[in-house]
């Protein structure tokens, strides 16, 4: 993303801010941040957003065969006793094969899911599972802003910060 403000920090910080900024706000919902910082995270979140937007449903379904251990009823899994060629004795757990219906990304979903990513820390959640933002970006927020050409995000000016009054807004999905 070309001539992006200077943030009084060297590049590698500077990039690191603006990933972390807009990693919470996709996470989150909205952020309070400086207003600088925000034009900035806006500019970002919005062209993300439009790839999302542009790629949301271009993906296609494919039946796959999947392995899986039986399980009993009360969710064990079921074993049987197989002898080997020396003559040990060894448990097998019993498999059966399922036809999934899963998702496959085309070709520019996947340049478009990597390019939002690149701008996505990985997070997780309260009880230590992973969250996938780009996941959510496509399949939650994408689908809410498909009717909408741009503006997808909206500052509201909070007032001067203690201590430097430097000009707060918060920053957050519409």
């Amino acid at each position: 993303m070309p001539a992006q403000r200077k943030l009084g920090r060297p590049t590698d910080q500077r990039k690191a801010v603006l990933k972390s900024l807009v990693t919470a706000l996709f996470q989150n919902g909205k952020i309070e941040t400086t207003e600088a910082k925000a034009k900035e995270v806006k500019n970002i979140a919005e062209k993300l957003i439009a790839i999302a937007v542009k790629e949301c449903d271009n993906f296609t379904s494919k039946q796959v065969k999947v392995s899986a251990a039986k399980l009993d009823s009360k969710g064990n899994k079921i074993t049987n006793t197989k002898k080997s060629k020396n003559g040990n004795e060894y448990l097998v757990v019993e498999r059966e094969i399922k036809t999934d219906m899963q998702r496959v990304d085309n070709p520019s979903r996947l340049h478009a899911r990597r390019k939002v990513m690149s701008w996505l820390y990985r997070v997780k959640d309260s009880e230590g599972n992973t969250i996938n933002l780009a996941n959510k970006l496509f399949d939650e927020i994408a689908p809410k802003y498909r009717d909408v050409q741009g503006g997808y995000t909206r500052m509201y000016r909070i007032g001067p910060r203690k201590g430097d009054a430097a000009e707060m807004v918060i920053l957050q999905l519409v």
